[in-house]
């Protein structure tokens, strides 16, 4: 081959390069963290927000998803956000107010109304205002809101008023705020991790949990606990949170890709959970469950007295907005 041929085929291998080097390279891939279930909505419809950012972004991210306390347990994956050791996280309201205070308020006990009264406060300016004071005192990012259910709970002795929960060791997550409901009735909230619930349970450790119907089925919960009393004292939700040094490294586009796409992903499992929220009561009866629908005034009276109470991280200000959305 001659030389000019030589420098022909270099060339025109430099250019083939050129060309397809960028659309060839391989995507960034952003950890996203969780402490549910991989059989539960917020993981599947995680795993599917992958392709639906990668075709957003031309193929510069995409996520590979990590469920059930894989990448460490709800206080380290909130560390690992500013650390950059994960990338996205699921984690409730409160442990998100340990780095400011006043967005822990829609975590709280009794503090909606209803799921209208939920889904009016997320779409709120004031959430807004909320969101962008957790972002500049942690320096992450919330994106979006998914939708986890009411809390319910569920014991092996049979509850009807709160007075029949005084004196139970009750499991709670490892935050302050919910800690209030049991308080409010009398009971002794024990912390203990998300992934050792199940075990506690069955060997005695404490006599009771509180969690959603969807996650008391994904968890099975209801192996180890005879009845299931329908509180609904708290209306939870998991807040999407980016962290700081993912955000930040992100351009502009790429950022509005990703957060429309985990919008998208909140979406998903909001709906599957109120579906199931609609389908489990029976379920859980058909597999020889005791469910008790009770009266829930006097255990939303006994909680409210407390709500600005010594435990509140919000304002009588921030409590009067939220409390005046319709």
């Amino acid at each position: 081959m001659k030389i000019q041929d030589l420098a022909l085929a270099a060339l025109a291998s430099t250019m083939l390069v050129a060309v397809s080097g960028p659309a060839l390279s391989a995507p960034q891939t952003l950890k996203w963290a969780h402490v549910y279930e991989a059989s539960e909505p917020y993981h599947t419809c995680a795993v599917a927000a992958s392709d639906l950012l990668s075709k957003a972004t031309d193929g510069r991210y995409d996520i590979e998803v990590f469920p059930a306390s894989s990448l460490g347990k709800e206080v380290d994956i909130n560390e690992g956000l500013g650390l950059g050791t994960v990338d996205i996280i699921y984690t409730g309201q409160l442990f998100a107010g340990r780095s400011y205070g006043p967005i822990a308020i829609g975590g709280a006990p009794y503090m909606f109304r209803d799921y209208d009264h939920w889904d009016k406060y997320r779409n709120s300016d004031l959430f807004n205002e909320m969101a962008k004071g957790y972002e500049d005192a942690s320096g992450n990012h919330i994106t979006s809101m998914t939708y986890y259910g009411q809390r319910h709970v569920t014991s092996n002795v049979e509850i009807k008023t709160p007075e029949d929960l005084k004196g139970l060791k009750i499991r709670v997550p490892n935050a302050p705020l919910y800690m209030m409901f049991p308080k409010a009735a009398g009971a002794n909230p024990t912390p203990i991790a998300f992934a050792e619930v199940y075990l506690a349970l069955q060997q005695g450790t404490v006599d009771a949990q509180e969690n959603p119907l969807p996650t008391i089925q994904a968890k099975k919960f209801y192996e180890v606990q005879k009845y299931i009393t329908l509180t609904g004292h708290i209306s939870d939700a998991l807040m999407t949170i980016v962290g700081g040094p993912t955000w930040g490294s992100m351009s502009e586009e790429d950022r509005t890709a990703l957060d429309g796409v985990l919008d998208e992903t909140a979406e998903c499992a909001s709906s599957q959970i109120i579906q199931k929220e609609k389908d489990l009561v029976q379920w859980f009866k058909d597999n020889g469950v005791t469910v008790n629908e009770v009266d829930r005034t006097p255990f939303r009276e006994a909680t409210m007295k407390l709500h600005n109470g010594p435990d509140a991280t919000w304002d009588q200000a921030t409590y009067d907005k939220l409390q005046a959305i319709e």
